[in-house]
């Protein structure tokens, strides 16, 4: 749920968690979980508004529900995040006095060392 999205519903402050969208070929109003982005021709909706919603005469209401597994982080975000954080812990190979690692990047020619993320470069000289 994004705090900076509030039901569309007029007077109504609360939080979206819903978005309303029609097929009017269909004669279908179809509710489902809030979506990743404020479409312009779709409704947010608050949790009382949409739990009370009805659509026309002769019109039907699909009501989708929201699937479990991902409103949480999955556990392939998990071993991303603690992949990045042994890799971040890592001690930096090779290092030269003052902590700089003495071997250039083959990509640029110019860097000289290496400290965490900070890169040493050499000045340009003058041709």
């Amino acid at each position: 749920m994004s705090s900076s999205r509030r039901c569309s519903r007029t007077a109504c402050a609360r939080p979206a968690v819903t978005t309303l969208t029609y097929v009017y070929a269909d004669q279908t109003a179809v509710l489902g979980p809030l979506a990743t982005f404020a479409e312009p021709h779709a409704y947010d909706l608050c949790e009382a508004h949409s739990e009370r919603l009805s659509a026309p005469r002769g019109w039907e209401v699909l009501r989708l529900a929201p699937d479990p597994d991902a409103a949480g982080p999955s556990s392939d975000d998990l071993l991303a995040l603690a992949d990045a954080v042994r890799e971040a812990a890592r001690p930096v190979p090779d290092a030269a006095p003052g902590g700089y690692v003495t071997e250039p990047a083959g990509e640029t020619g110019r860097e000289v060392g290496r400290r965490g993320h900070l890169r040493v470069l050499r000045y340009p000289a003058d041709d």
